[in-house]
């Protein structure tokens, strides 16, 4: 099957490291792996947390994506193997009557310029934007506060939230689109 040009564009931009290209790509296969953590979970925080690893994973592998396969089917792949690595290891916590603890050097990043999502964020006034923002789910209210009250780098909220650094951007970004919809709805039907 031929994949289409802009597609495969988008991923080679994504492997130059280009910001906006994994967007694009977090946009156009959100649903289809949601989707399918959500048939195979059966719990919707479930599958949007291993959705959210499963792109985090896809971005820091992105490199050894091969085009000879639809990347759909890559993404789906990666999130059936966090899938049953979450299922081993809960089986394993409860087996062994504990948590495991696993500490992860954060490395310093650059955090990318600001985004559509984000110069719709800041142009909203406050008590509106508290109003929509309590209209995420609490994972992702967390996210954004962090970030954009308590001015936050991605570091800091990754050491923060005990999650890999990549776990962090796709939230924040995802979180992002959520509140930029919320609020261009919300200007919709006002005009």
């Amino acid at each position: 099957m031929n994949k289409p040009v802009d597609l495969l564009e988008t991923i080679a931009k994504a492997k130059s490291g280009n910001q906006i290209a994994f967007s694009q790509l977090l946009d156009r296969f959100w649903n289809d792996v949601y989707g399918f953590q959500l048939l195979r979970t059966k719990n919707e925080n479930d599958a949007e947390d291993i959705s959210i690893q499963t792109f985090a994973k896809a971005f820091d592998k992105i490199h050894t994506y091969d085009d000879t396969y639809e990347f759909s089917t890559w993404l789906i792949t990666i999130s059936k193997n966090i899938h049953v690595d979450l299922i081993r290891k809960r089986k394993r916590n409860i087996l062994d009557g504990k948590e495991l603890h696993k500490s992860e050097e954060i490395n310093s990043v650059l955090d990318e310029t600001p985004t559509v999502e984000d110069a719709l964020i800041i142009e909203q006034n406050l008590a509106s934007l508290l109003s929509d923002i309590k209209k995420l789910k609490p994972n992702y209210q967390k996210v954004i506060n962090l970030r954009y009250f308590n001015e936050m780098t991605y570091a800091e909220i990754a050491n923060e939230l005990g999650e890999p650094i990549n776990n962090v951007k796709v939230k924040l970004l995802r979180a992002k689109k959520l509140l930029a919809a919320i609020i261009a709805n919300k200007k919709h039907r006002e005009n």
